[in-house]
């Protein structure tokens, strides 16, 4: 049987040792953590201005490399040399290594220049420096996995646009870390927010997805065959198929997040669901792509209309995730609870 893949008409085998690869990449997040926990532990102390903090300048640094890695999936449209698609990779998955090394400094740091220190996922700050670095995560894993780097110039935007809102929050004074309320004091909490995020991470890959999508059978409609969309454009099912991925990923994680999330506030208010709003939009994002499920596997659906299905949830989904707490009042407030 004959595994290869054909991308762009060019042969590709299938990827070996993916998941070897991505342990050592989690081994290597650890080891950096390690060191960049050693090199504060001397250091801080109650009160530290924010800005002094390492886990903020290891953010900005891993920035840097995913608006590089973002420029170079961009030039790689038109410059298709394998060069310069490895080093988008390269600079996106160093990008990504470094949040979360940051964000592992960032605990450690909490629990030196605060009260009571805190897994940093607690206010929108956090959370949205996670939203980026499991957005770019999944990403990669899902192109390690089709050998195809063309898509990440349609995802990698949205996750500046991530960091864009993040260094919106640090002008604010919304970026330091802050002691939590009792509410948040939670383990079901952690494992919620955890689910929560690789969902919205799996939606946003979707939506570059359905960009995609519609950008190639535009593409098609022309038929302008020379062009550089169907030269370096993913054909229609795969653009397909990685909403489709994407979708199922961030559903199922969804799902599980909804359920620790009636569990956590069982435990925290006496009832399992209150219409609070961020509860309701959450209902509404979950009922969005149960709906895109429900209509690809039993109507058949497929096309643009999945494709515009994909942006247009992914929109919902990022209300629930900014709107609600900006603009709603609720047991979910601004910088408190994601």
């Amino acid at each position: 049987m004959n595994n290869t893949t054909v991308i762009n008409g060019a042969p590709v085998q299938p990827p070996r040792s993916i998941w070897g690869y991505w342990l050592a990449m989690l081994v290597l997040t650890l080891g950096l953590a390690g060191l960049a926990i050693t090199g504060e532990a001397d250091r801080l102390a109650p009160g530290i201005p924010f800005i002094d903090l390492l886990s903020y300048k290891l953010t900005g640094y891993a920035n840097v490399l995913l608006g590089a890695a973002t420029l170079l999936y961009l030039a790689h449209l038109w410059f298709t040399q394998p060069a310069v698609g490895k080093w988008a990779t390269g600079l996106a998955t160093a990008g990504m290594i470094g949040l979360l090394v940051a964000l592992l400094t960032r605990w450690f740091e909490t629990h030196q220049v605060l009260e009571e220190g805190h897994v940093p996922i607690s206010n929108l700050y956090e959370v949205t420096i996670f939203f980026t670095a499991l957005t770019t995560l999944i990403y990669l894993i899902l192109e390690s996995l089709s050998r195809n780097r063309h898509p990440g110039a349609f995802v990698l935007p949205i996750v500046m646009a991530g960091i864009a809102f993040e260094l919106w929050l640090v002008s604010r004074g919304q970026a330091g870390p802050q002691n939590l309320v009792p509410a948040l004091k939670s383990y079901w909490m952690h494992a919620h927010v955890l689910a929560n995020f690789i969902g919205y991470g799996a939606f946003a890959v979707a939506c570059g997805g359905g960009v995609m999508y519609l950008v190639r059978q535009r593409a098609e409609a022309r038929g302008n065959s020379d062009g550089m969309v169907m030269r370096v454009v993913p054909g229609l099912g795969e653009c397909d198929n990685l909403m489709y991925r994407s979708i199922a990923i961030g559903f199922i994680t969804f799902t599980i997040a909804t359920i620790l999330g009636a569990a956590w506030a069982y435990d925290a208010w006496g009832g399992y669901w209150s219409w609070d709003p961020k509860e309701t939009w959450s209902l509404i994002v979950w009922i969005t792509y149960a709906v895109y499920l429900h209509l690809r596997f039993v109507k058949g659906w497929a096309g643009s209309r999945m494709a515009w299905w994909a942006i247009l949830g992914f929109g919902v989904t990022l209300f629930c995730f900014i709107g609600v707490n900006m603009f709603l009042s609720g047991l979910h407030s601004y910088g408190q609870l994601s």
